[in-house]
Parts: C-alpha cells; sequence; structure tokens
C-alpha cells in the first residue's frame, strides 16, 4: 500500500529539496511498519499527521550556496563509464536504442536539408526582398483567373509613370538552336532587357554584360560555354541563332544556382535583337491586348509590393478599349515564386509551403517515434536497475545526482546516434536527391550546421531521457532493497501510450501512403482522349521546316517511318492559347468566357487518335473545312449546343461551322476538368510536328529514318524529339514525388516502431520466463504462450488504428479537396492499412513469443 499522494506531494513542495530524500525514505518505512501494527486506515493519517509537523520553517529553509558548485569531473567520467558499461552489458537493447535514435535523425536531418533548399530558393540574388514578377488577375465570367504574361507596352508605361520602380525588365524564355562550328545544340535561354541583369546579381566571370545599345551579342553560362567551346576561350566568338542570325560572344557568367527560379537559364540575348528580328514581338510592339512576356520589376527602398500593386492595378482599364476579360495587375515578390505560387480566383492559396510544413511535421514525428522507442525500453528495464538506485540513495546520492546519471546516459546514445545518423544521411542523399529532383550535400564547411546538428543532437538526448531518468530516480531506496517494490499495473499505462502514440502515427502515414499512390494511378488510368502509343512530338525550331508540310510529310510516309503526320499550334500535352472574342447563338449578354484554341492541319485527328463522338473529322475532301470548327465535349456544354453539328461558331469576327465533336482530350492537369476548346484548320499558325511512328518498326528504326528525313530539310537543326507518353507523365511528378516520400518515410517510421515493439516483447518475455514455464508444466500449449503474449500488443493496434483512421481520413479529406477529379477515400483502405499493421506487428512480437513459448519448462524454472 502506497502512502497519501496529497501528503507526499506537500512534503515535496514545502520541505527543503535537500531534506525531501531522507524525510520521505524514513516516512515510507514507518508507514509500512504502522500497517502491521494498527492498520491502513490509522497508518495514513498518522502519515498525514507526520507531513505536517515536518512543515516547518526551520525544515523549510533552503540550504545556503555561498560559492557556485565547481563541477566535479571525477564524478562526469563516472557517469559516462557506467554508461558505457551499460551499453556494452545490454547490446540488444542498445543497438535498437542507437539504431533508432539514428534512424530517426537522419529522417529527420533530411527533411531538414529539403525545408533549407526550399526555403533558400532565390535568396542568393543581392536584391532578393525588393525584386518581384508582374501577374494579372482576368475575369472570365465569374471566376478570376492568374496569368504572368505581360503586354510589351506595360514595360515602358510602368518606367515612365510609376516612380515606386528601381528597375524594369521585359524578358522572353526560348527554345533556340545555337550553332558555332560543328557544334550545334539546342538550349533555353532569355532575351532581357539589361535591367534584368543587374536585377538578378548576374556574376559575369569573364568578359562584359551587355548594355543599353548592344543588339547582337550574347552572354553564355559557364556550363553552356565549356560544351561548346571546351577549354578554348569564348569570347568574341559568333554563334548563330536558329541557323538565322548571328551574334557575338561578349560574356561568360556563373550558372543560376540549382535552387533558383533560372536555374535551367544557359544564355542571355539582348531583348533589342528579340524585337528586331521576331515577328510576333514586332507585332505586339504597341499590343496593350497581347499577353505573351514576362516583366520583372525592383522597387525602390522602403516601397510597399501591396502598396504598388494597387496603383497599377487598373493600368489597362483605364486605356482606351478596355478588354472584356478585365485585367488586374499586381507585383509577385520573389520571396513567394517557389512556395506560394497558386492562386485562386484571384487569392493567393499558397504552394509547395503546404508540402514544407507536412515534411516538417513527419520529421519530427519520426524523431518523436525513435525517442518513445528509448523511453519505453528505458522504463520497461526498470526493475533491473531498481537495486542500483536503491544502493546509490541509500549511500547518499541525491535524486538530482541521478537524474544526472540517466541524462548522461541518454545524451552519449543520443550523441552515438547523431554520428551514425551523419553516416545513413551521407549513404541515402544520393537516392533522396534523385527522388526529390535536387542537388543537396551535407554542409560540412558550415558551422550553423554543426552548431545545429549538436544542439539537435542535445534536444533529442534530452527527450528521449527525461521520462526514464525522472522515473527511475523517483524509486524509494526502502521498497526497493526490501524486494518490496513491485512494479503496479498502473505503471504501464504510460508505455502502452506511448506504443499506441507510434502506431497511430504509423497506421496514419501507411494510409496517407496509399491514398496517394492510389490518386496518382486513378488520375493517370483517366480517359485522355487520344492515344499515346507511338506517338512523338517536334517542335518546329528550324526556319527550314516551314512551308514544307505536304512535302515533308508525303516523305516521312514514303519512307515508312510513320503513320501519320500533322501540324499544330501547341504540344497536345500544353495548351498555349485561348480567346474570349467568341461568340455563338443563344450567348449570353455580357459573358466573356474563356474557350482554348488549337490550330492544326488536316491530319491531326487521325495523327493523334482523338474520338469522334459527333459528326466528321477533317477532310480534303471539303473544301470548306477551312471555315469549319471541331469542339470538344466541355465546349459543347458551355455553349449548350443539343445539336451542334452545322452551329455556326464566330471566332475574331469569322464564322465557323461546326462539323465534329470529340470526346475531351485531357491536355493539361490531369487533375481537372478539361477546358472548353475548339479546332480549327490553319497551315501558318503552327509551331509542333506531331508524328505516329509506324507500329511494324522498332522505336529506334523508325526514329533513325525520321531523322533521316528531317536532316534532309534542315541539315544544321540538331533532331530534337519527345515521346507524348513521358511529357504526359511529367505531369505527375509533383504528387510521385510526395508519394516515393511519404512512402520512404512511413516505412522508416514503422521499421523505428517495430523495433521498439520486437524489444519490449523481447524483454516481457524474460520478464514472464518463470510464468510461462509454470504455464507449460500445468499443460498450456505453444499457441495459448503466444497469445498470452501477443494479446497485450494485438489490442494496442487494434486502439491504434481506431484513432488513426478519423485522423487520416480527416486529413486526406482536405488534401483531396484541392483536386477536382480525385479518388475516393474507400473503406478498404482503411481495412488494409489496419490488417497490414495487425500482421507487421504480429510478425514482430511472435518471434519472441514463439522463441519464450518453446524453451524447456524445467529449464526456465532452474534459471529462476
Amino acid at each position: 500500500m502506497q502512502p497519501p499522494r496529497f501528503a507526499t506531494y506537500l512534503l515535496h513542495v514545502f520541505l527543503a529539496s535537500h531534506r525531501v530524500e531522507e524525510a520521505e525514505g524514513d516516512l515510507a518505512e514507518l508507514f509500512q511498519q504502522r500497517i502491521k501494527e494498527v492498520g491502513p486506515q490509522q497508518a495514513r493519517w498518522r502519515y498525514v499527521r507526520d507531513v505536517v509537523s515536518l512543515l516547518r520553517p526551520s525544515l523549510m529553509k533552503r540550504e545556503k550556496q555561498y560559492f557556485p558548485r565547481p563541477i566535479n569531473t571525477t564524478m562526469i567520467r563516472n557517469y559516462l563509464t557506467i554508461a558505457f558499461r551499460n551499453l556494452s552489458k545490454n547490446r540488444v537493447y542498445s543497438f535498437i536504442n542507437i539504431f533508432g535514435l539514428a534512424s530517426g535523425m537522419a529522417v529527420a536531418m533530411l527533411i531538414g536539408l529539403w525545408i533549407y533548399d526550399e526555403l533558400s530558393f532565390n535568396r542568393q540574388f543581392k536584391n532578393y526582398d525588393r525584386l518581384a514578377k508582374l501577374w494579372q488577375f482576368v475575369k472570365f465570367d465569374a471566376e478570376k483567373a492568374s496569368y504572368d504574361v505581360m503586354p510589351i507596352p506595360l514595360a515602358e508605361e510602368l518606367r515612365s509613370k510609376y516612380p515606386d520602380f528601381e528597375s524594369v525588365g521585359i524578358s522572353v524564355t526560348r527554345n533556340v538552336i545555337l550553332a558555332a562550328g560543328e557544334r550545334k545544340l539546342l538550349k533555353l535561354g532569355n532575351y532581357v532587357e539589361p535591367d534584368f541583369i543587374n536585377m538578378v546579381s548576374l556574376n559575369v566571370v569573364s568578359g562584359t554584360s551587355f548594355g543599353s545599345n548592344d543588339v547582337n551579342s550574347i552572354l553564355l553560362s559557364e556550363s553552356l560555354a565549356n560544351a561548346m567551346f571546351g577549354t578554348e576561350s569564348p569570347l568574341n566568338k559568333l554563334i548563330k541563332l536558329d541557323n538565322m542570325q548571328t551574334v557575338k560572344v561578349t560574356g561568360v557568367y556563373e550558372d543560376f544556382p540549382a535552387n533558383s527560379t533560372f536555374n535551367d537559364v544557359t544564355f542571355l540575348v539582348p531583348w533589342k535583337f528579340f524585337a528586331a528580328n521576331d515577328a510576333g514581338a514586332k507585332r505586339d510592339q504597341n499590343e496593350w491586348d497581347s499577353n505573351s512576356y514576362q516583366i520583372f520589376v525592383q522597387l525602390k527602398p522602403g516601397a510597399s509590393f501591396d502598396q504598388v500593386s494597387a496603383k497599377i492595378k487598373d493600368i489597362r482599364m483605364k486605356r482606351d478599349n478596355p478588354p472584356g476579360y478585365k485585367p488586374e495587375f499586381f507585383l509577385h515578390p520573389m520571396t513567394k515564386w517557389h512556395l506560394y505560387s497558386d492562386f485562386k480566383d484571384g487569392v493567393n492559396t499558397g504552394g509547395l509551403i503546404t508540402f514544407v510544413w507536412l515534411f516538417g511535421i513527419i520529421g519530427v514525428i519520426v524523431l518523436l517515434l525513435a525517442c518513445i522507442n528509448f523511453m519505453n525500453l528505458s522504463t520497461a528495464r526498470s526493475e533491473k536497475r531498481a537495486k542500483e538506485v536503491g544502493i546509490r540513495k541509500s549511500i547518499g546520492s541525491l535524486r538530482s545526482q541521478l537524474i544526472s546519471q540517466f541524462f548522461s546516459e541518454s545524451l552519449l546514445i543520443a550523441l552515438l546516434a547523431f554520428i551514425l545518423s551523419i553516416l545513413f544521411v551521407q549513404l541515402a542523399l544520393p537516392f533522396f536527391n534523385q527522388i526529390a529532383e535536387k542537388k543537396m550535400s551535407i554542409l560540412w564547411t558550415n558551422p550553423c550546421f554543426w552548431l545545429a546538428g549538436l544542439g539537435f543532437s542535445l534536444l533529442t538526448g534530452l527527450i528521449a531521457g527525461s521520462y526514464p531518468a525522472l522515473y527511475l530516480s523517483s524509486f524509494q531506496p526502502v521498497k526497493v532493497l526490501k524486494g518490496i517494490m513491485r512494479t503496479s499495473r498502473s505503471a504501464t499505462i504510460p508505455r502502452r501510450v506511448l506504443v499506441g502514440f507510434q502506431f497511430t502515427v504509423s497506421v496514419t502515414l501507411i494510409i496517407g501512403t496509399i491514398i496517394v499512390f492510389r490518386h496518382i494511378e486513378y488520375a493517370k488510368d483517366r480517359p485522355v482522349g487520344y492515344s499515346r502509343s507511338g506517338l512523338i512530338e517536334i517542335g518546329m525550331n528550324a526556319p527550314e521546316l516551314y512551308g514544307h508540310y505536304s512535302a515533308l510529310r508525303n516523305d516521312l510516309l514514303n519512307m515508312g517511318a510513320v503513320a501519320a503526320m500533322a501540324e499544330s499550334s501547341n504540344s497536345i500535352t500544353e495548351q498555349a492559347g485561348g480567346t474570349t472574342d467568341i461568340s455563338w447563338k443563344g450567348k449570353k449578354s455580357g459573358s466573356k468566357p474563356l474557350v482554348m484554341s488549337n490550330y492544326v492541319t488536316h491530319d491531326y485527328g487521325k495523327t493523334v487518335g482523338w474520338q469522334i463522338k459527333e459528326g466528321r473529322d477533317f477532310s480534303r475532301d471539303f473544301t470548306t473545312d477551312s471555315t469549319s470548327m471541331v469542339l470538344n465535349e466541355a465546349a459543347v456544354k458551355l455553349m449548350s449546343f443539343n445539336r451542334p453539328i452545322g452551329e455556326t461558331v464566330w471566332q475574331s469576327g469569322r464564322e465557323y461551322k461546326v462539323i465534329g465533336v470529340i470526346k475531351d482530350m485531357v491536355k493539361e492537369d490531369p487533375f481537372k476538368p478539361v477546358n472548353p476548346s475548339f479546332f480549327a484548320v490553319n497551315y501558318r499558325n503552327v509551331n509542333t510536328i506531331t508524328l505516329r511512328l509506324a507500329p511494324q518498326l522498332s522505336a529506334n528504326d523508325a526514329l533513325a529514318k525520321v531523322e533521316q528525313v528531317f536532316k534532309s530539310y534542315s541539315p544544321d537543326t540538331p533532331f530534337d524529339y519527345k515521346f507524348v507518353d513521358d511529357q504526359y507523365a511529367r505531369k505527375f511528378g509533383t504528387e510521385e514525388r510526395i508519394g516515393r516520400l511519404a512512402g520512404g518515410f512511413a516505412s522508416l517510421a514503422i521499421l523505428i516502431s517495430c523495433m521498439g515493439l520486437f524489444g519490449l516483447a523481447s524483454y516481457m518475455a524474460e520478464q514472464r520466463t518463470k510464468e510461462i514455464g509454470i504455464r507449460k508444466v500445468l499443460g498450456a500449449s505453444v499457441f495459448n504462450v503466444w497469445r498470452l503474449l501477443s494479446n497485450e500488443f494485438m489490442i494496442l493496434i487494434v486502439i491504434s488504428f481506431c484513432l488513426a483512421t478519423p485522423i487520416a481520413y480527416y486529413v486526406l479529406s482536405d488534401w483531396l479537396q484541392n483536386y477536382q477529379y480525385r479518388t475516393e477515400l474507400s473503406w478498404w483502405i482503411f481495412a488494409i492499412a489496419g490488417i497490414g499493421a495487425l500482421l507487421v506487428t504480429l510478425l514482430t512480437v511472435s518471434y519472441q513469443s514463439i522463441k519464450a513459448a518453446l524453451v524447456n519448462p524445467v529449464k526456465s524454472l532452474r534459471s529462476e
């Protein structure tokens, strides 16, 4: 029987700390003696009376310390010696603790490196906090859409009329063929104004940057300069762009960092060169409604992004002939480009910052699971160290000294785990970088990393060792040394709660991983409205490819390399253009919906294999097809056509007849509904060649023949093609990365939890050796013993599953709301996760249970 807890609590609160241990031990011994003499009730009353009698001012006075207590190096050395002895004595438990903590630390460290990389995105630029990009909200009917493309005249308007801007620069990105001698490369680069170079803090390592008057010049990145010229100096060398104009290399700049928006930009050319040579740019110089260019700005010190956005919001609407889509310009700061890039109906809804928080929480939880293993194993083995605590207290050790001893052991384990975790991280980084598509490395030379790592280890050691240190140091020496101390059933409740928490987290992560992968597969299985098999696309980068459609098609067909060929205004996996200048009979007055525009050649439908739902495909047998349209299902629904064939649609003042309706083709986000779209024949407004490879040839043979034909038209152009299957698969990149990372972290969480479970099961079997032996002597079977040792863990898993299910359902339902085309949360997914967790638990526990059940009872009873 225990003394009254309230009286003991008063003793700890009011009595001087250096007197508590002795007084509590004496009163506890006296209490046990009185139970035998006068009974429990009287013993409890007398215990309370004795406690109250001790609460005198003279005994409550704290011990004065006139000098700071010196650090006792001998004691510290003794602590470490005992810690090492305990580790070597209990190798299995030490391995579980160190390996588990190291795994948790490694996960937390990997996630920390990933978060650091995400949060440091674009921070290399000198004026990072004053840079921004122009965006605009445009209104199509009721919903606002957001775009980062602008009209050319807006840049000069901002420069001349708004003093808040320190710099303004136009930019446009293009894939360009660069040729120098025999070397020809297709690379991505930007045509920019000189202010852009200053804004992004371009580090020119050789040569000079171009100025406002330079036109025919180019800056190369170091990697591109090496690829084109090797060890030879590229300065003043001539490069031909797209086999047409020639520019001179004036400088070489350091590559943009991998974690920056411009990491794939390999060259810079003056904007004036583009404006003088590109037909579209010439046409758009004074066109306020041609939104095809990007504008970057730098504010003056002290200027506010919100205030300047409010000033420029209605620039277009205040000019003549305001458009029906009502553009609203605003500044999107560089600080938000990467992590806050999502907009919905005119509001910034976040972006990748959601995953930064998500994986940060997962990292903390996985580390916490490892700490829980340490707590559980340490407290479970408390009786093994109870006599040690009793003897130490009886010879004068204070509780604070015992706490220091146990904390020193946990800190030593944390330090060893930290060293091991560094090795784990170094081994896992290549694989982790591949999954996360990063170029991260351990920050070996960064002192902040080591300070954070050591602080991290200290914190982990304190968290992991806190409960065991406080629990073990609270043992009363009288009870321990007399052998009357027994671990009560209530003492195991904290361990059960911690194990339950571990498996609640693990089951939640399992359910989340299954849902993410099912969500991705659900979208992949979505009908796309065309056949991707054997379909490739080639960009029309060379001018020689234009105007030769029929000849090129005939050559490819005669070569036997392709089954069909067509040209279009954009890729089948992207949607580059749309219009609000479209009307039809019955359209609501004032309605300005956005309809996506696609210009194609006659053979497009046959080539991509779209599915005709009503009417017919384009055909050369009908001369009227030059003024005909094919609509998708979404467009028919928008226009409310009951019988769409033969209906009239007006687009940009031109009349078209609807000749066919196709099933919706997924060209954009596979998780969103398909936008209303029309297709019209136009042989001039095209930039992409689509080929269906001949099925009777292997892909390599077919591509070799296709290249041969293309080289006959443009020998200086690199043969660059893309499989549509690969392009479509990239649309799932973000979700697949999340799924793989979540799956990896879930697996580690389960591994850590199972390691702790294995240790607990091992200790329970060891602790109940005599009981198992007696049960077997009395006739218990192996199954009976297995069930005895497994029941408790099975009940914990069932409880964990019941807790994890609503948590996972709530979190995943909220996540799936971000996708309009999404999978359902089926009951069987939760059942699989629960059954899987139960099976893993049984496999983990069964090894120790069956091993204990198979021991000869004579041997187990004799060993006791």
